[in-house]
């Protein structure tokens, strides 16, 4: 088992407070519905948040009730600091470790963003989570640890074969997590993407 750090952040009037990954719910947070969606950089995963903003949110609030909140997460992989070519080990120097997590931040903040962003137009309390790891077994585990009513997650829709080889996050969710899911399929290529 890896041992990582996991941070949220608000968005909030606070700004970017930073708080770390507990499992103790409290009751005010039992009473909201917390749908967890994974993100990452594809269409899918903006597309499953964008079905899950229009589907689970669109109820008017009422004065004295909470609304729900997303919890937008998002697993990095952790980076190997050595390469296995066709000869002897090479490690990789400090600078090529921080170049790949300065990389990695700034992917992060660029998927977190344009998922906010999203956020905010529909006026969605949301936070987010980056964790590192296998994104299929961090997913999960966070699901569990946050006490998710829901995990939203996007399918690339790949084929059989490329499922097989690749792996499928969805998938593996589907067969691990212990709250309900929800895969949302891409959408179909529309008739005009066909005929250019």
């Amino acid at each position: 088992m890896d041992t990582t750090t996991a941070e949220t952040s608000s968005t909030g009037a606070e700004g970017a407070a930073h708080q770390p990954l507990t499992t103790a719910a409290t009751a005010e947070e039992k009473s909201k519905t917390k749908v967890l969606v994974a993100m990452d950089e594809s269409d899918g995963s903006f597309y499953a948040l964008k079905w899950a903003l229009d589907h689970f949110f669109w109820y008017p609030i009422q004065p004295d009730q909470e609304p729900g909140m997303i919890i937008l997460v998002h697993v990095q992989p952790i980076f190997q600091p050595f390469i296995y070519p066709a000869g002897p080990v090479v490690y990789a120097t400090p600078s090529m470790l921080d170049s790949v997590k300065q990389a990695q931040a700034q992917n992060a903040a660029s998927i977190f963003s344009r998922a906010l962003q999203m956020c905010k137009e529909k006026k969605i309390k949301a936070e987010t989570l980056i964790l590192e790891g296998d994104p299929k077994d961090r997913i999960c585990q966070a699901a569990e640890q946050l006490h998710a009513d829901l995990l939203v997650i996007g399918s690339r829709g790949l084929g059989t074969i490329k499922r097989a080889f690749l792996g499928s996050a969805s998938n593996y969710c589907a067969h691990h997590v212990q709250c309900p899911i929800l895969i949302v399929k891409p959408p179909p290529p529309s008739k005009e993407s066909h005929l250019e």
